[in-house]
């Protein structure tokens, strides 16, 4: 028996790394999934290559309407959900002295007031002993160059975690952070770094890292596979670092 069969999972920003990892492997384990993502044309080719078990929702995790409508289309088409992965998320680094008020406004809008309500819209309809997962960041517990706003994002998400954790104990859904240290996904060109400076740039940070080298999506998916699914089931309230050590150091 597959880890997921029977499960419904709801996974925002599903349709590009980290998130499309992972509905690709809750797919396989057996879960009807449901991704969700700004652009319509990312997501229904998401979708299309992770195959059937995936249904694609358009909707901005920044925008308050859009989680609630997603809540009434998880009930109406699943009669709720079992998992939730709060994935999406957006960067901008720059040295504080440096941050603008919309650059500030856009991270927090999205990372952690888009996380938060899109949590409270969902937890009505998400099934008593169900698990939410919320994608945190290694930048939250150590210093990053260029990272201050971001990491503030980011650190709000375990408090969030740790309330609900105790908020929900009579409805038996766990709640916990996974936060994955430097990882070889599309992001890593929004953040300016080109194709031809990514192999010095993948070198730099092999040093940084005792295990040598980037996480890779796929490996983050298993983290959350783990977090979301029985094998974790005494598992609550925990932020659970995937970076290869890059902590330590």
């Amino acid at each position: 028996m597959r880890s997921l069969d029977g499960k419904v999972a709801v996974i925002t920003g599903g349709n590009s790394g980290i998130g499309k990892a992972t509905a690709r492997l809750f797919v396989e384990q057996g879960a009807q999934v449901v991704i969700t993502g700004r652009r319509k044309e990312a997501l229904d080719a998401a979708v299309a290559e992770i195959g059937i078990g995936a249904v694609g929702i358009t909707g901005d995790i920044a925008d308050l309407d859009h989680h609630k409508q997603l809540a009434n289309e998880i009930h109406w088409r699943f009669g709720g959900a079992d998992i939730y992965v709060a994935n999406a998320g957006v960067i901008s680094l720059a040295q504080s002295s440096d941050v603008t008020v919309e650059a500030y406004d856009q991270q927090f809008a999205v990372n952690t007031r888009g996380l938060f309500f899109s949590t409270q819209a969902l937890l009505p309809v998400i099934r008593d002993g169900g698990s939410v997962v919320l994608i945190g960041s290694l930048a939250s517990r150590k210093v990053l160059a260029n990272h201050a706003v971001y990491a503030g994002t980011k650190a709000a998400i375990a408090a969030f975690a740790r309330s609900w954790a105790l908020e929900l104990k009579a409805r038996r859904i766990r709640v916990n952070v996974l936060s994955p240290g430097p990882v070889d996904t599309a992001i890593l060109g929004k953040l300016g770094i080109s194709d031809e400076d990514r192999p010095g740039f993948a070198r730099m940070m092999a040093d940084m890292i005792p295990s040598g080298r980037f996480g890779e999506a796929d490996e983050i998916a298993r983290a959350a596979l783990f977090l979301a699914s029985g094998a974790s089931s005494f598992v609550n309230g925990i932020d659970l670092p995937v970076d290869g050590g890059m902590a330590l150091v």
